[in-house]
C-alpha cells in the first residue's frame, strides 16, 4: 500500500511537549522571590490533586518539575549593603532623558512592567557595581545612564 494512503494516528499531529527551560546560571532569589516560588509549588500541588484529565495532569506535573527544581536550587541573597548597585537593589537612573526606577531580582520574580528586572538582563548587568552619580555606557552610547539613587 502506498504511504500516501496510510492512516496516521492523531498523536502524530500534536505538538511535542517539552520541559520548561531552566534559565542558565545561578538561581539567585530575594526573600519575596523565594516566597513566590513556594506559593507557586503549593498552588500547583493543589491543582494536581483536583485533576482527573490526563492532559491536565501532564501539564501540571511538567510545571511542578520546573518550580520544584527552582525551589531546590534557589540561593537566597542577603539584602544589599552600601551604596553600590547589587542584587536586590532598587535603582533610580536617568536614561534617554527619562528617570526610571527598577529593582534587580531573580529570573522567576522578574516583571519589567512592574519595575522588577532580572539580574541577568543587559540593563541590570550594566548597572551592577555602579554608585550614585556614575555615568554608565549602555547600548553603544557613552554615558547613556546616570545613576540617581541606590537603595536596598
Amino acid at each position: 500500500m502506498s504511504v500516501a494512503f496510510r492512516r496516521e494516528s492523531d498523536d502524530e499531529h500534536l505538538e511535542p511537549k517539552f520541559e520548561l527551560p531552566i534559565p542558565p546560571g545561578p538561581n539567585l532569589v530575594t526573600a519575596r522571590g523565594l516566597a513566590l516560588i513556594g506559593a507557586r509549588v503549593e498552588a500547583l500541588e493543589a491543582e494536581l490533586a483536583g485533576l482527573s484529565e490526563e492532559t491536565g495532569i501532564k501539564r501540571v506535573k511538567r510545571d511542578l518539575r520546573y518550580w520544584r527544581t527552582r525551589q531546590a536550587t534557589a540561593q537566597l541573597m542577603p539584602l544589599p549593603e552600601g551604596g553600590a548597585v547589587a542584587f536586590g537593589s532598587t535603582v533610580t537612573f536617568r536614561m534617554g532623558g527619562k528617570a526610571r526606577t527598577i529593582t534587580l531580582v531573580g529570573d522567576d520574580e522578574a516583571d519589567p512592567a512592574a519595575g522588577l528586572l532580572s539580574f541577568t538582563a543587559p540593563l541590570s548587568r550594566a548597572l551592577m557595581g555602579a554608585e550614585v552619580g556614575d555615568e554608565i555606557d549602555f547600548g553603544g552610547k557613552a554615558g547613556a545612564i546616570v545613576v540617581l539613587a541606590v537603595g536596598g
